[in-house]
């Protein structure tokens, strides 16, 4: 196994700010794997608090909603009960606008570290 936790999985996109500081934002597709993206939203959710997910198509869209209904269930035995808080968002993409949906993922009573 790598040693490197910011690996990127297969199924997510990972954009990240700067070099080191991990990914900021996890892009889901239509292909991604729905228990893929959850074990990366719950690697996140552990790691930073919270996590964006962003989703341009229905296709795409469905396969966040499903990631995080799964990634409730791998919290909920911690005690952690996810909320996620879903916003359109202006991108643009190979020079063409695109409306996408942004998630933010958090804990329903976030911990203060």
């Amino acid at each position: 196994m790598d040693s490197n936790k910011n690996t990127p999985n297969p199924n997510v996109s990972h954009t990240g700010k700067k070099e080191g500081e991990g990914p900021q934002l996890l892009q889901v597709a239509s292909s991604s794997t729905p228990s893929s993206v959850a074990g990366a939203i719950a690697g996140m959710i552990r790691e930073k608090g919270f996590c964006e997910l962003q989703a341009i198509g229905a296709g795409a869209v469905n396969q966040s909603v499903k990631a995080i209904a799964i990634a409730r269930g791998y919290m909920a035995p911690s005690g952690i009960d996810l909320v996620s808080i879903p916003a359109f968002v202006d991108v643009r993409i190979n020079g063409e606008d695109r409306t996408a949906i942004k998630f933010l993922i958090e804990p329903r009573n976030p911990r203060n570290h």
